[in-house]
């Protein structure tokens, strides 16, 4: 059984989904950090992030695997390389790459086959896995999510003002909404969730009820 779990940044969607799959014993799968790893190696080769033939190549010399809590890049853990503002700001090109998406997706889906998984990302529930069995979209008020990502920041010790996160978020919202390849949006038969006001566990709760509801059904 497949579930996706799309939505814009900092609406929640990463700790929900590893909270759901460790409630059903399911597998997860971080999409986001699959491009994220993509975008470090281009860096790494200073590649022009634009050139699609040199992103080709980049990514025939690639290894990439996710075992849980780990982001494994040609053998190394990148995990607390890959969320680096850097590499935030870098991802743009990477994400809309003809090259770079339909590899991935390729590997996403290799991943996922035959595994009960929950995947999330950005266009998990209507370009990779248009057929899975449960799909959510998961959003937040602006300035919630907004604060969310100068926390996440803080933890980490990197220091912003909330103006400049919620500046960058905007501007990749409407990047993520507007490409011509995989644009984010629901799926047609996503269920729309809105985390702004709810806990983590309060959202992971009807997550998990419309999941068992489906699993009754089959």
């Amino acid at each position: 059984m497949i579930i996706t779990i799309d939505g814009p940044a900092g609406a929640g969607k990463s700790s929900a989904a590893k909270l759901l799959a460790q409630r059903l014993g399911f597998d997860f799968l971080d999409t986001g950090a699959m491009y994220r790893a993509v975008t470090l190696a281009a860096l790494r080769g200073h590649l022009d992030l634009h050139d699609q033939n040199a992103l080709a190549r980049l990514l025939d010399t690639l290894q990439l695997d996710l075992p849980a809590g780990q982001v494994m890049l040609n053998g190394e853990d990148v995990a607390g390389l890959i969320r680096t503002p850097e590499i935030t700001a870098a991802s743009a090109p990477i994400a809309s790459s003809p090259a770079v998406r339909r590899r991935l997706v390729e590997w996403q889906r290799r991943i996922a086959y035959g595994r009960n998984m929950v995947c999330e990302g950005r266009d998990q529930g209507t370009v990779v896995f248009p057929q899975a069995e449960c799909k959510f979209f998961l959003v937040a008020d602006p300035t919630e999510r907004a604060r969310r990502r100068q926390h996440e920041l803080a933890v980490r010790g990197e220091t912003t003002t909330l103006t400049d996160v919620l500046a960058a978020q905007e501007a990749r919202d409407a990047r993520d909404a507007a490409r011509d390849i995989a644009p984010m949006v629901p799926a047609a038969d996503a269920i729309v969730l809105d985390s702004t006001r709810w806990t983590l566990p309060e959202v992971v709760a009807r997550m998990e009820e419309a999941v068992r509801e489906r699993q009754a059904s089959r």
